[in-house]
């Protein structure tokens, strides 16, 4: 092995030895091309492909985007945009050629799409659908009242007088204003522990005190008057008393229906301040007339009733007030108090900073009229003007629920919005409207067996009946059956084309019981476009007319 290495060494030591002495070889010249030059054009562009967009994924792109956007808006409590959007994730699925059962994928794109609105519906949309009865608050009369039984005091102080006497010297008033110790104390009651009361009814009053002397005016009779509602409800439209009296003039709800105030599961005319203030002029009216001219009797008659104030005079053989009222013999306390009670915040409501206090500026009530032409939830138009819900209650405190009525209605909207809302209602479709049924009562049903009948709580069927869960139906009696919206779910399960019937029809022959807002429903029209189409004036339709469906 050694010697093999060491020749190795010696073999390479040599052609080492050796290279030193060998002169090195110049390398050939390059051969020469000469090629031809093109000039640079740029990188040619590769030829364009033609992608075919597969129309049941992009519809299913498009409803999940909806559905997205509908949801953002739930969440900010903008339920009538949700809705819209909504609906809009169901057309783009609806839209695709064959509609949304034609493939395996799009069928089950189209129904997790609607299990995830209803529950949007069912937890989020429900609570804006208008059915919620609308709160009341306690009328001031009851507990003004008790407390001035109890706490006014039985002698006034001499200084009391002598202010009032200085301001009916410089205070002109155009209903008799009696003062005696009762109408005194009262005056100090209101100065004293009930200042914040009176302070606060004036201020809210104000707002309505031009509309009443106004309608007042009109009707002859004395402005005095317009400070009745300070007393019985503090100018709150819905007050209510345990009594069940309602409204700015507190009326029961025998009394308002005979002088023609309306009352059903949508509206209580008791509480709408413009038609509630010409029904109390009226009445006060005819018991002005009933009582000779007697404002003193009249107002007790407001309070009691004028068949207890008539029986009252007969048994006690006298037509003076303060005569009928010193004995509990003839008259109930609450009336023996109510009378100098109003004329003590008539004196302070007439010149308010001579019994030191200091009310101040308030607008009048304003608003505009808007039609509307059937079942709205008030949410919806609270969203369409872009203000708060409340404040469109607030101007219609006489709608019983949160919606208007399934007629022609008009509702009180803010100055300047009225355009807004016609604009909306001319492009809004029927599913914007509630759906309303009647259901006849059978032998035998009861208020829970209909309830079941129509998937509604026992309890929500009795409310929107003006009834108790445990109330009896008789056989025969109509309930309005409260039925919102119609449910995704619901048009899941008919997502084919109409009935070619339906679709087809041109005329259509009026029911028994039709309404233009049924009819317009089932044909997918509007009141409006229908009664456009028909040239109707009126919502008024007869069974057996016969209405175009088109143009």
């Amino acid at each position: 092995m050694r010697s093999r290495r060491l020749f190795v060494l010696g073999v390479s030591g040599l052609l080492v030895g050796c290279g030193a002495h060998v002169r090195p070889v110049a390398p050939p010249p390059a051969p020469s091309y000469s090629l031809p030059v093109q000039p640079f054009t740029g990188i040619p562009s590769a030829p364009v492909v033609s992608l075919s967009v597969d129309p049941t994924t992009a519809a299913i792109a498009r409803a999940e985007g909806e559905l997205s956007a509908g949801e953002r808006e739930l969440t900010l409590g903008r339920h009538a945009s949700a809705r819209e959007h909504f609906d809009a994730a169901v057309d783009a699925l609806l839209a695709v050629p064959g509609g949304a059962r034609s493939d395996a994928r799009l069928e089950a794109a189209f129904d997790r799409l609607i299990d995830r609105i209803s529950a949007h519906e069912a937890l989020e949309l429900r609570s804006a659908d208008g059915f919620a009865e609308s709160k009341a608050e306690p009328a001031a009369i009851d507990n003004l009242l008790a407390i001035g039984s109890t706490e006014r005091s039985a002698v006034p102080a001499p200084t009391t007088a002598e202010l009032v006497g200085a301001d009916l010297a410089k205070t002109a008033h155009d209903i008799p204003i009696h003062v005696n110790d009762k109408v005194l104390s009262y005056i100090e009651l209101f100065q004293g522990d009930l200042r914040g009361f009176m302070e606060e009814g004036l201020e809210r009053g104000s707002q309505y005190l031009p509309m009443i002397e106004r309608v007042f005016t009109s009707q002859g009779l004395p402005l005095d008057l317009a400070y009745v509602p300070l007393i019985e409800s503090a100018f709150k439209p819905t007050a209510l008393s345990r009594a069940k009296a309602k409204g700015m003039w507190q009326f029961e709800a025998e009394t308002a229906r005979d002088v023609g105030l309306r009352q059903n599961w949508f509206l209580d005319e008791r509480s709408d301040p413009e038609k509630a203030t010409r029904a109390a002029g009226l009445y006060l009216r005819d018991l002005r007339d009933m009582f000779d001219g007697d404002w003193n009797l009249a107002l007790a008659a407001y309070n009691a009733g004028q068949g207890r104030v008539l029986k009252a005079m007969r048994l006690a053989n006298t037509g003076d007030y303060w005569k009928l009222t010193s004995t509990s013999r003839y008259l109930p306390r609450e009336t023996r108090e109510y009378v100098p009670m109003i004329l003590a915040a008539v004196l302070i409501a007439r010149n308010p900073s001579q019994y030191g206090f200091e009310i101040g500026p308030v607008e009048p009530l304003a608003y505009d009229k808007v039609v509307v032409p059937d079942a709205l939830s008030l949410q919806v138009v609270a969203e369409w003007l872009d203000v708060p819900l409340e404040r469109i209650r607030s101007l219609n405190p006489e709608l019983s629920r949160g919606m208007t009525p399934a007629a022609r209605h008009e509702l009180k909207v803010p100055v300047g919005s009225a355009e807004i809302l016609e604009r909306h209602l001319a492009q809004a479709g029927p599913s914007v409207f509630a759906t309303l049924r009647f259901h006849t009562v059978k032998k035998g049903e009861t208020l829970g067996a209909v309830a079941r009948q129509y998937k509604l709580p026992a309890a929500k069927l009795a409310a929107a009946n003006d009834l108790k869960p445990t109330s009896r139906v008789r056989p025969g009696a109509t309930l309005m059956v409260p039925a919102a919206p119609p449910t995704l779910a619901s048009i899941s399960r008919s997502t084919k084309s109409k009935p070619l019937a339906v679709a087809a029809a041109r005329t259509y022959r009026v029911k028994p019981g039709d309404t233009l807002s049924s009819i317009a429903r089932q044909f997918d029209l509007t009141v409006p476009s229908l009664k456009q189409i028909n040239k109707l004036t009126s919502d008024q339709i007869a069974a057996g007319d016969t209405l175009s469906l088109r143009r």
